[in-house]
């Protein structure tokens, strides 16, 4: 019996030992095979444009194991000019660094044989991706050509390529944007990315449930900054998660912010213009089209969310810019004009405090004004024309309280096929207290409400590039103003007799008046070329307040003109009467007289 199972046991090494040396000879013979299909195949699926190089290929037939040293796959620069030559080259080339490379179960039997490469899984360990990005303007407009699909590429190497995993772990990202020969870049690292279920065949391209062969990406970015190109901005957040099978994006501690505080900004800029701080703690994209990404370079989702942010607008009116004509560049014209094709359904901002702020190059002040915890929902949010040849208006639908006061709630419509930039506006503000305004009458205009009931504002307007027009409903009651001067100190008092005649003859202190007369505002405004389209709905909606309170163009202007002198004027008079009489002749002679004209016109 014993020397049966020194036969058995002796008959199993040999077949081991056999064995061995088959898998040694196959690993070694087959090398030379396997290095020239594995470089076979990276030049024909680019097209000739990348190679591939490696310190060491070791291979382990009995487990099916191949491990790649210190792989280095790049572009070749001769080939990339030659397509640039026939405008053909591709804005982004890659070179790409792996310490090792890991294939597992890979059954290199198939490959040879059967054409056909099977694994379990692949990881790259530390890879370095450095992407150079190089504009080139043929890539703008659609191609005739037909792109060959991956598969066709790599038919003649292998018929099927099928891998259950792909993992790359702490990726160092670089990218360089090439433009006039000045590179400008920007690095990711410790990225994480994990690939499921790749597939290339003759029928995975098909496969609409699959993101470039695949059944899943998913990407996680711990951190990002980035510096503009000016110098002046900086763009970070905290953290990315990009998933292809759910088809969503999320950011978080989303940043837009100057470098410099606003002192040094305005100083190192030495113009106007606005010092902008953005904020949002979480962005976030639904049903993200990343086949089109890829493919067109469209970006379409379903529903994007910014939630819980800030949006701070600071202006120093000691510099001065250039005048320049903001024809044409309202918000829903710049995205028409984007060379991006955008489409998303709805957009969502929940719980956004929102601000301006202005440094008064007169009074030397800082006015402000504020909506807070706003909300709005913005639909058919797109630039592309097979979306707007269906529906040619963007909605934006706006809540928020002004001055954390009043509930102001706005519709907007753009119609995004208007040569013209046609829009409308409407909306209403609830009761709250009139001096809330004060936060910026005061520092801008040295003027300030006292008292004032607004019990409610309604407004419905149309505009366009050059105008805007419509009705305005103010209700209001016991409002009083305040005219200041600044003293020496840098307080501010009133003026006292010269408020009282504004209130007593130029204001009306409520609406319906005390004769009973509603007064509806109707809105004519001619925009300024060089006003942006924020400036114009404001200064349109302020047009239709005076109309209201009772300070005509006419007026409004004689007012302007006058109240820094009427004081001076006041003091020379000796009596109440004589100081009134002076006051009150300086005013509204002018228009008394136009009155006076227009009812002998009537007669």
């Amino acid at each position: 019996m014993k020397t049966v199972w020194k036969w058995v046991i002796g008959i199993v090494v040999t077949l081991l030992i056999m064995l061995g040396g088959i898998v040694w000879y196959f690993s070694v013979h087959w090398k030379p095979l396997l290095d020239q299909k594995f470089k076979e195949l990276v030049i024909a699926s680019t097209d000739s444009l990348y190679t591939v190089d490696y310190d060491d290929l070791d291979i382990n037939l009995a487990l099916g194991n191949v491990t790649v040293s210190n792989l280095v796959l790049r572009s070749d620069s001769n080939v990339y000019r030659q397509l640039e030559e026939i405008k053909k080259a591709p804005d982004n080339r890659f070179q790409i660094e792996v310490s090792k490379l890991k294939f597992r179960n890979f059954s290199i039997k198939d490959m040879l044989m059967n054409k056909e490469l099977y694994l379990k899984n692949v990881v790259l360990d530390t890879p370095i991706i450095h992407m150079i990005n190089e504009y080139h303007s043929y890539n703008d407009t659609a191609s005739t050509e037909v792109k060959k699909p991956l598969y066709d590429k790599i038919k003649n190497t292998l018929k099927r390529i099928q891998i259950s995993g792909i993992a790359l772990n702490g990726v160092n990202f670089k990218y360089s944007q090439l433009q006039k020969n000045i590179y400008q870049d920007f690095e990711l690292k410790k990225v994480n990315i994990k690939i499921q279920d790749v597939l290339v065949d003759s029928t995975s391209i098909l496969d609409a449930s699959r993101f470039y062969h695949t059944k899943m990406v998913d990407i996680e970015v711990p951190g990002f900054t980035y510096k503009t190109s000016d110098g002046f901005y900086k763009i970070d957040f905290e953290k990315l998660k990009i998933n292809t099978k759910k088809r969503n994006i999320l950011l978080t501690k989303v940043a837009y912010q100057p470098l410099l505080n606003k002192a040094a900004f305005y100083k190192a800029k030495g113009k106007g213009g606005s010092y902008v701080v953005m904020k949002f703690d979480t962005v976030r994209f639904e049903s993200f089209d990343f086949n089109d990404l890829i493919r067109n370079k469209k970006v379409y989702a379903a529903k994007a969310q910014l939630k819980n942010g800030r949006l701070d607008i600071y202006s120093d009116k000691h510099y001065k810019s250039t005048p320049l004509n903001k024809i044409g560049r309202s918000p829903h014209q710049a995205l028409l004009h984007m060379k991006t094709h955008l489409a998303i359904d709805t957009v969502l901002v929940q719980n956004a405090d929102i601000s301006y702020s202005e440094l008064s190059d007169k009074y030397n002040q800082v006015g402000k004004i504020t909506f807070d915890n706003s909300y709005a929902t913005i639909t058919n949010m797109t630039n592309d024309a097979v979306n707007l040849a269906k529906n040619k208006w963007m909605r934006v639908d706006v809540i928020t309280k002004v001055m954390n006061s009043g509930r102001l709630h706005v519709l907007f419509g753009f119609d995004m096929t208007s040569k013209a930039g046609f829009h409308t506006y409407k909306g209403t503000v609830g009761s709250m207290q009139a001096p809330a305004f004060n936060q910026i009458l005061r520092p801008l205009l040295n003027v300030e409400i006292t008292s004032g009931n607004i019990k409610k504002i309604a407004f419905d307007m149309e505009a366009n590039d050059h105008r805007n027009w419509g009705k305005f409903n103010f209700d209001y009651d016991d409002l009083k103003v305040a005219i200041l001067e600044k003293k020496e100190d840098g307080t501010h008092k009133r003026k006292g007799l010269v408020s009282l005649l504004v209130n007593e003859l130029l204001v009306n202190g409520s609406n319906p008046n005390l004769s009973g007369e509603y007064i509806i505002g109707k809105v004519n405004w001619q925009r300024h070329p060089d006003h942006t389209f924020f400036k114009t709905l404001w200064q349109s909606l302020l047009d239709g307040i005076k109309q209201c309170v009772g300070l005509s163009k006419q007026r409004e202007a004689k007012l302007m003109r006058s109240a820094d002198r009427a004081q001076h004027t006041i003091e020379k008079a000796n009596t109440v009467v004589g100081k009134t009489k002076s006051f009150v002749s300086k005013i509204f002679k002018k228009d008394k007289d136009k009155e006076d004209k227009e009812d002998q016109k009537e007669k």
